[in-house]
């Protein structure tokens, strides 16, 4: 029989080529050799996790870790699988533990940046992507991480270039080209329609290869002035992930009455006292970053970034089974939840992102479905709400390139889709502005930001128990990361070219502005 360490070199090298089936039986083979072979339970923990079953990698990685505590990828694919199962505390204690033990392997160290990434500290996750490039330079992947990182810290030049060092080794490298296309405005005499149109093809069997290269070369012909090849490159790019993904818009709609319902007129709220937060709400492309980067350049206020913490602590006080976070069911169950310990227990876990100044930011846009929740459970947060005219905003949405692998956006792959979304959300608005408290939910409209800066500025300080700071007008100055789709916008003064875009694409957008004005929420023609 072969030596246990000979089982799992080949098991490596077997899952290296996706052979798991085979990979598995030899680390089960090394396991009944030695039940406490810790390489043996790591392999089979990522195996777990390659196979989207976190819950049973991170126990398998926990037995790694306890058996071999000196390894240091043990302690940071468990960090990787409990970030991805939401324990962000336990995900960064497990990322520190790797840490502390100085590896020197290129996916040990890429692997604990993404863990900080994910955990939203982008500043703590740049220095292990450079040192994983500077290990194995020519893996693709982890350049392509380097760059994203180097484009959140606002480093654009440094971005671009390990963008292109990325694309380099790995043409076909779609997520690169789409995040590259991003960083600058494409011109006649320096874009890539070329190489994207020629690595295009309609028949993929990826559809996520199309939306990538797809919305990079819409970026490009709208840089260009061409919108409607643009609103074409789109169309063509979303539609066989939008038949993949199934979205169906009554499921939407049944969240925002759901939502409705934690919070009706007569509710109290006796929830924790803490007057820490301030919640940036929205849809997203409203200008959520805006006001986030606006608040943050106060010296009395910390950006966290953009949190799931509220609503994965609601998930878990209410107790559905669900494996959806947010779903109706868990909206019904929240009327038995001790909203005051939630208040407190969402305070606690955002820290060490928080505490280091009075107030802190959390602009995660989904987070207007928990407004009435918010208020029961934190009574004295701000909750401020951006607007955005509905046809610019509609039509941002539809631009946005989201994450896949977050279902809650998969209303953006459909013009009609994105304006029934907007008809829900305006008015589960409607309803929050009448119910909530004037001095805890305000609304502030982008195109009146834009029109008067300071004016609105000073409104949301005001708004927000803050005091005027000059340093709010230059947020474009703030060098805090951005990991948004506004990580390149926001480091730029405040702009008006993005005010009645919508207008370009002419009667291209004739779908989604049918359903608007059948709400009455613009009128049947522009």
């Amino acid at each position: 029989m072969a030596e246990t360490p000979d089982l799992l070199d080949r098991a490596e090298g077997l899952m290296s080529q996706g052979a798991y089936e085979q990979a598995h039986k030899l680390c089960l083979a090394a396991l009944a050799e030695d039940a406490r072979e810790g390489r043996a339970w790591f392999l089979l923990g990522v195996i777990a996790a390659d196979h989207d079953n976190p819950v049973r990698a991170a126990e398998l990685l926990a037995k790694a870790v306890d058996l071999t505590p000196d390894a240091a990828r043990h302690h940071a694919y468990l960090a990787r699988t409990l970030i991805a199962l939401n324990r962000r505390l336990e995900a960064l204690a497990a990322a520190e533990r790797a840490v502390a033990l100085t590896p020197a392997d290129a996916l040990t160290l890429d692997t604990i940046g993404v863990v900080f990434t994910r955990a939203g500290d982008h500043v703590r996750a740049l220095p292990f992507f450079e040192a994983a490039v500077a290990a194995t330079p020519d893996k693709a992947s982890f350049l392509y991480n380097l760059a994203a990182a180097r484009q959140f810290a606002g480093d654009f030049e440094a971005a671009e270039a390990a963008y292109a060092r990325a694309l380099a080794l790995e043409p076909g490298l779609y997520r690169a080209w789409s995040s590259r296309v991003q960083l600058a405005r494409q011109t006649r005499e320096r874009n890539f329609a070329g190489e994207l149109e020629a690595l295009f093809d309609p028949a993929s069997a990826d559809p996520d290869r199309a939306l990538h290269l797809g919305h990079a070369l819409a970026k490009t012909h709208e840089d260009l002035g061409d919108h409607p090849a643009s609103l074409a490159w789109l169309l063509r790019a979303k539609s066989a992930k939008r038949k993949v993904i199934g979205y169906a818009p009554d499921q939407d709609a049944a969240l925002f009455a759901a939502a409705a319902e934690t919070f009706t007129s007569g509710m109290r709220s006796q929830g924790d006292p803490s007057h820490e937060p301030i919640f940036i709400v929205g849809l997203p492309r409203s200008g959520t970053t805006l006001i986030d980067r606006i608040l943050s350049s106060h010296p009395e206020v910390t950006s966290a970034g953009e949190l799931s913490n509220f609503a994965l602590l609601l998930k878990r006080a209410a107790g559905t089974p669900s494996n959806l976070v947010m779903d109706v069911e868990t909206f019904r169950a929240s009327g038995a939840v001790d909203m005051a310990r939630l208040g407190a227990d969402y305070l606690a876990s955002t820290r060490p992102l928080t505490g280091s100044t009075p107030r802190f930011t959390d602009k995660m846009p989904l987070n207007i479905l928990y407004a009435g929740l918010i208020h029961q459970a934190l009574p004295n947060a701000r909750i401020v709400c951006l607007r955005r005219d509905p046809m610019d905003v509609c039509l941002s949405n539809f631009r946005q390139l989201f994450a896949t692998t977050f279902s809650y956006y998969n209303y953006a792959f459909d013009l009609e889709d994105v304006a029934r979304y907007y008809v829900g959300f305006d008015r589960l608005v409607a309803h929050w502005r009448e119910v909530l408290p004037a001095d805890r939910f305000t609304e502030i409209a982008y195109e009146d930001m834009v029109a008067d800066q300071e004016a609105q500025t000073r409104r949301l300080l005001d708004f927000c128990d803050l005091t005027w700071d000059e340093r709010c007008l230059s947020f474009h100055e703030n060098t805090a990361p951005v990991a948004t789709a506004s990580s390149v916008q926001v480091r730029q003064p405040l702009y008006a070219s993005s005010v009645g875009r919508w207008r370009r694409y002419g009667e291209g957008l004739a779908p989604m502005r049918r359903i608007l004005a059948l709400a009455g929420l613009v009128g049947s023609t522009s």
